[in-house]
């Protein structure tokens, strides 16, 4: 089944970019499923993570990956999706309800690719300073921290995982320390 998913993720994202890099898009997906094998050894979340990204940014349908990968993977795919004709803070605020409320295992599917993510993030930032913001729909570094660090402090009952602690000490780098991030932003 993960190899199987490997080739739709590939052929799904083919020619996509990683925003103002040369990065193949397919990178992000691949990263993401061996940072939740790292955690779990339950293939369909393995795979759900493979594919987390199809539903938003390719023409893969939920259909697709009901009858490819079953009904748990889809469903762990749309709950990681989010709406584009919604507003980034909108979309933002749901992503975070969700985790706060969601089971041990979408939270392990959103650790799996906010960390990779912010590894993105980090080692771009470290080059590009505040200019990094303009890459992004929402631009300010406030914003992006707030979510950022409400998903770290969403995610918590993860913090066994090197993965969690890793995203944290990664929030730390790039944003500071969480407490002027703890207020919702304005919507821009």
């Amino acid at each position: 089944m993960v190899k199987e998913a490997v080739d739709f993720a590939v052929n799904a994202h083919k020619g996509a970019v990683r925003k103002g890099t040369r990065i193949p898009y397919i990178v992000h997906p691949l990263e993401a499923a061996v940072i939740v094998g790292s955690m779990t050894d339950d293939e369909e979340l393995m795979v759900a993570a493979l594919l987390h990204d199809t539903l938003e940014d390719t023409g893969a349908t939920e259909q697709d990956i009901r009858e490819r990968f079953g009904d748990r993977v889809a469903d762990l795919v749309r709950q990681e999706t989010d709406d584009k004709r919604e507003s980034w803070l909108v979309r933002k605020q749901k992503k975070l309800a969700q985790a706060e409320s969601g089971d041990r295992d979408l939270k392990i599917l959103f650790l799996g690719d906010k960390l990779s993510n912010i590894r993105a993030m980090a080692r771009d930032y470290l080059i590009l300073e505040d200019e990094l913001w303009e890459r992004f729909n929402e631009k300010r570094k406030e914003a992006q921290g707030w979510y950022y660090w409400g998903m770290a402090i969403r995610l918590e009952e993860l913090s066994e995982y090197p993965a969690y602690q890793e995203y944290v000490e990664l929030c730390l780098r790039v944003f500071g320390t969480k407490e002027p991030y703890l207020e919702k932003p304005e919507e821009k």
